[in-house]
């Protein structure tokens, strides 16, 4: 709501600005574009983005926060340093709009001039200190474990309708029927993830028409904590495309200071008044420093 509020504020703002002083120069920014960092030693996955956003700067004085692309009067003329920073909408919510810890910013100088546009093609990389555990379907170990009480399976699959170039070779699915009706499954990997308030994020894309509920398995020699975290909500059959979302681990992590390590859960169920469902999911990648 606060977002919201300050969105509102400064567009009204502008409005009167720009009615007092007709002449603005003129900011237009294009869609983000993630790139490689060549200083990462580390396997980065494939670079799927969703980067909705961008706080932008001048001169480091908060201009707003727009949606990518976007054109915006800037009340000032001569040379400026513009700074943007990707945002992305914090566990897939519109309203939270969050500036990604682990990409750069996007800084240029350039000349603003009155009446005039300064077009920018922002990009960003992942920064040189991060730290990344991923899991692609690129050959047949899955890197889940699917639940004895799961009556679904995940299984690597390379299905041409709905491949896309950002799922390599394969990607995971999970078919469910009347007869394997639920899917219950968590990660293999034992991940030993920073607590402390340290940033902790689960990346993934994903194509589904049931409703998966994603969470964090904190677990010691004593006990498994399962923590439910976000829904990823089904898509209509007609319309289901494949989509990326951003899910923030960091309180769950910090809170769970027992936990020897951590394990990444999925759950779903068979939409009532339906045969069938399926789930599809590629480049799941947990970042952090």
């Amino acid at each position: 709501m606060k977002i919201y509020f300050y969105l509102s504020t400064t567009l009204l703002l502008f409005a009167g600005c720009i009615k007092n002083n007709p002449d603005p120069s003129w900011l237009e920014v294009s869609e983000w574009n993630l790139v490689n960092n060549p200083n990462l030693s580390l396997n980065e996955g494939e670079l799927t983005e969703n980067i909705s956003n961008a706080w932008v700067y001048i001169d480091d004085k908060l201009i707003g926060v727009f949606e990518v692309p976007f054109k915006i009067p800037i009340l000032q003329n001569g040379m400026s340093k513009i700074t943007l920073f990707p945002t992305i909408l914090d566990n897939g919510i519109s309203a939270t709009k969050k500036i990604y810890p682990f990409l750069q910013k996007y800084e240029v100088t350039a000349e603003l001039v009155q009446n005039a546009t300064l077009h920018i093609d922002p990009q960003t990389s992942y920064k040189d200190n991060v730290q990344f555990k991923i899991r692609d379907f690129e050959d047949a170990n899955t890197g889940f474990e699917d639940s004895p009480s799961s009556l679904a399976n995940l299984i690597v699959t390379n299905d041409p309708a709905i491949i896309q170039p950002f799922n390599g070779n394969g990607f995971g699915r999970v078919s469910l029927t009347t007869a394997n009706f639920n899917w219950i499954s968590s990660t293999t990997l034992q991940e030993v993830l920073p607590g402390g308030g340290s940033p902790v994020y689960l990346e993934l894309d994903y194509h589904n028409t049931a409703d998966v509920i994603t969470g964090v398995l904190a677990i010691n020699s004593v006990e498994t904590k399962e923590n439910p975290n976000v829904q990823l909500n089904k898509q209509d059959p007609s319309e289901v495309y494949w989509k990326k979302i951003y899910i923030d681990l960091t309180t769950i992590v910090s809170g769970s200071p027992s936990a020897e390590y951590f394990r990444h859960s999925f759950e779903s169920m068979l939409p009532e008044g339906v045969s069938s469902a399926q789930i599809n999911i590629d480049n799941v990648k947990v970042v952090h420093y």
